[in-house]
């Protein structure tokens, strides 16, 4: 029984030491490639709220990419004040409109006879 038990930890001790030594290629493992935005917003038009909700960032060690959510925030930031810029413009030229609209009104009536008569 003695004997089984060494034979048995020679076997052990063998194969750990294999493991460890010998065992893969030489050298550490390669680093994994990381992660990039699989769904980028749209280059070629405006963005819009189904791209917003299908935005998914991968990720990192210590949880998403910056430099990912950095570049969509910018994009959506931007495109935000361009429509803002839009909106306040189409606002103005809207309300410019409507005040030549409603200005004075030119009446091409001819008075009533007598209307002079009594001023």
């Amino acid at each position: 029984m003695f004997l089984f038990l060494v034979v048995a930890l020679a076997v052990v001790v063998a194969a750990v030491t294999l493991a460890v030594v010998g065992g893969g290629e030489t050298g550490p493992l390669p680093e994994a490639a990381p992660q990039r935005l699989q769904d980028p917003l749209p280059l070629e038009r405006p963005v819009n709220r189904a791209d917003v909700e299908a935005l998914r960032f991968p990720l990192a060690a210590r949880g998403y990419r910056m430099s990912d959510v950095d570049d969509a925030l910018s994009r959506l930031g931007a495109e935000l004040a361009e429509r803002d810029a839009r909106i306040a413009d189409l606002e103005s030229a809207l309300a410019g409109a409507q005040a030549v609209a409603h200005g004075p009104q030119l009446s091409m009536e001819k008075p009533a006879p007598g209307a002079e008569d009594q001023q």
